[in-house]
């Protein structure tokens, strides 16, 4: 264990601290590395004011040394591709009940995604009437929330009938009505 910066053991001739910085130590061993590379190190009195930077600072820019948070590359990552539409698809899919809200999305589920269309289905017929009167609205926030151009159309169906038809075969006829009363 090293004693107190303060102590008589590391005072220097000029009463300063006579240890080794490793800081410094550590510049020196890069620098030397630089200069083994053949790097040209330029004084600073040769520097002119803000020189520092070979481009220029803009605020918000990505110069590609700077660390970015993950949520900014990933969104780089997807324009340099071109997958905004597939990202689009499944943000639509996936952030249902916060894009329409839980009252909505505890009766009416996307069941597909095609071109700007999401087909949605509803679990009753009053469901499905109070959505096609919510459609537009729906829309608009989708547009402010995705961007312009997502989703453009909203596809409504209905709750699907129950099938009667058991076993292998099937004669064709009227089919099940009410008569339940």
């Amino acid at each position: 264990m090293l004693p107190p910066a303060n102590s008589p053991e590391h005072a220097g001739p000029d009463g300063g601290d006579d240890r080794p910085d490793a800081a410094r130590e550590q510049l020196n061993r890069m620098r030397q590395a630089a200069q083994a590379r053949g790097n040209q190190r330029v004084p600073a009195s040769r520097r002119k004011q803000g020189q520092r930077r070979q481009t220029p600072f803009v605020p918000g820019e990505y110069t590609g040394r700077d660390p970015q948070g993950l949520g900014k590359v990933f969104n780089r990552f997807v324009n340099e591709r071109g997958w905004n539409s597939p990202v689009a698809v499944g943000s639509v899919i996936s952030r249902w009940e916060e894009l329409v809200g839980p009252d909505v999305s505890a009766h009416c589920k996307p069941e597909s995604f095609s071109d700007t269309t999401v087909q949605v289905r509803c679990d009753s017929t009053a469901w499905a009437t109070q959505l096609r009167l919510l459609r537009e609205t729906l829309i608009a926030r989708f547009e402010a929330e995705l961007g312009p151009g997502v989703v453009t159309r909203i596809e409504v169906i209905g709750p699907a009938a129950p099938n009667w038809r058991k076993g292998l075969r099937s004669v064709k006829g009227r089919g099940p009505r009410d008569t339940y009363g």
